[in-house]
């Protein structure tokens, strides 16, 4: 049986897990996320909600997924933040366009809140990754939109693909950017690695 239900429905967070080799199950909860406020504690309001809403789901007898009591529940929230603003999923086009002259030129940080629920045990940490951004061009900028690639992506942008072009640098952990910071999911579940497959 898994060692781990994760939480979400983002298949980076799944590609890093399955990079480690570790066995999980998804369970994606649905529930309604912060959009404001301070993006630390937003992001690990939101990791606890989804972790929390994973355990839920689990306890009811008629759920499809038969759970061992040893499993850890894994929340994850990642959000974008520029000058006490959280920048989101763009809702369209117009709004990805407008999240990235913001980012353009500036440095913003990425904030990932995760939460750990293991027997009746809650653990939360943050990881917080400076991203530096390339000055764009309108040329540029429509130029990524035109891929679509910022649907469904914090701040608008993915580093792991095309969105890699827009990026000058970054401080910090490349994998939180990317929406599941490793090394501090393994400062929470460092017993994880030996579940690995």
């Amino acid at each position: 049986m898994p060692r781990l239900i994760l939480a979400s429905g983002s298949p980076q967070r799944r590609a890093i897990l399955e990079q480690l080799g570790v066995a999980f199950e998804v369970v994606v909860t649905g529930v309604d996320e912060l959009e404001t406020g301070l993006a630390d504690e937003a992001a690990v309001e939101n990791a606890r909600r989804k972790a929390m809403a994973a355990a839920a789901a689990g306890s009811v007898p008629a759920a499809p997924l038969h759970r061992p009591s040893s499993s850890a529940i894994l929340g994850v929230d990642t959000m974008v933040a520029l000058d006490g603003q959280i920048y989101g999923k763009p809702v369209d086009r117009e709004d990805a366009i407008a999240t990235l002259r913001a980012l353009a030129g500036r440095s913003h940080r990425v904030v990932s809140g995760i939460c750990v629920i293991e027997g009746r045990g809650t653990r939360t940490a943050t990881s917080v990754t400076d991203v530096n951004f390339r000055p764009l061009s309108e040329a540029a900028i429509d130029w990524y939109v035109d891929t679509g690639e910022w649907e469904g992506r914090a701040g608008g942008y993915a580093i792991q693909g095309r969105g890699a072009a827009l990026v000058e640098s970054i401080h910090g952990d490349y994998l939180n950017v990317v929406g599941l910071p490793l090394a501090t999911l393994l400062d929470l579940l460092p017993s994880l690695l030996f579940s690995a497959i």
